[in-house]
């Protein structure tokens, strides 16, 4: 690229206002107007001219993509945390830096796990559609509308990482014992923080847990981590909670385990294949089994503008010459 010139930016979603309208300030920088996911024919158009590609999680960044990619491309600028939407190895063979947005929506995430948390023992979305919907409430009575308590109940979370430990945060605070599984054990001053129990066996802990919580991201080792087996060694009382990506679940085998009232109930704010939504997991929302949400979990206005502004300043830094500061690589996987 010649000495001055602006790299072309191509984003493939619209963006908060003032994170674009800083985008056009610093580069030569292109928007998806209309918002629409782009298709891999658009993407493949899209690796061909640019020279930093902005994608979000909708995008599928694939090597059959990267092999389109024309020799400017040097940058693919992340829009989000999660990067299983990129062949990160592949891209790194071509020689294209990735990046992502760490850090900024952690307590967002975290806040959204714990309303799942509450919503899901406490029935509160059943209890809301009651008041909203064409049902009659005849007032108040002592057994109508019973939920549990989550306070002295056991929560299994499962990735111990920023969300994961902001949510035992949360959690410690409405009483909830904190236990959980990571790929490696947290530092003993965390343990003593979060007053946490650490289980090297997933196994192990999933069978003996009143609610479990996923925060893990997903990558090819924690694909349907939550696997049939594993998902009938959860207790027939106990509650499972997704806020992290709906593949690290088999789906189809936690929709039969809570038809058959052998898990008591979900919150799901992730799906195995978005924007589909298994119409047996609606059918079960229905019926106060579970309580889904179309992937809020880090929709914030604050959070949203956070991501973009790390995303320029990515970018800033690799055209300036300098390392990313958010680089991604094979071995972060």
């Amino acid at each position: 690229m010649a000495k001055g010139k602006k790299p072309l930016v191509l984003v493939t979603r619209k963006l908060p206002d003032s994170v674009e309208l800083r985008m056009r300030e610093l580069f030569d920088a292109r928007f998806n107007a209309d918002d629409k996911p782009m298709t891999q024919g658009q993407l493949a158009e899209a690796v061909k001219i640019a020279d930093v590609l902005v994608p979000t999680v909708t995008d599928r960044i694939d090597a059959a993509l990267l092999g389109k990619a024309g020799e400017q491309l040097k940058l693919i600028a992340n829009f989000g945390n999660g990067v299983d939407n990129i062949d990160v190895a592949t891209a790194i063979q071509r020689g294209i830096t990735v990046t992502n947005t760490p850090g900024v929506l952690t307590e967002d995430t975290a806040d959204m796990t714990m309303a799942l948390i509450l919503a899901v023992p406490r029935r509160l979305a059943e209890g809301s559609a009651i008041l909203t919907t064409d049902k009659d409430w005849a007032g108040w009575t002592p057994t109508w509308m019973l939920g549990h308590r989550i306070w002295g109940k056991r929560l299994g979370i499962i990735g111990m990482g920023r969300i994961g430990q902001a949510v035992a945060r949360r959690a410690r605070a409405f009483g909830l014992q904190i236990h959980y599984h990571n790929r490696r054990r947290v530092a003993p001053k965390i343990e003593e923080e979060l007053d946490a129990t650490y289980w090297e066996s997933l196994d192990q802990m999933l069978a003996r847990m009143d609610i479990i919580s996923i925060n893990c991201p997903h990558t090819p080792g924690t694909y349907h981590l939550l696997s049939a087996r594993r998902l009938k060694l959860i207790r027939p009382e106990a509650y499972i909670v997704n806020t992290a990506r709906g593949e690290v679940i088999d789906e189809n085998a936690l929709t039969r385990l809570l038809e058959a009232d052998e898990i008591a109930g979900a919150g799901l704010d992730v799906f195995e294949h978005e924007p589909a939504v298994n119409p047996k997991l609606v059918k079960l929302a229905r019926a106060g089994k579970v309580v889904l949400l179309p992937h809020m979990g880090s929709a914030t206005v604050e959070g949203r503008v956070d991501m973009g502004e790390k995303v320029i300043i990515n970018i800033k830094t690799f055209m300036d010459g300098h390392r990313p500061p958010d680089r991604v690589l094979p071995s972060m996987l």
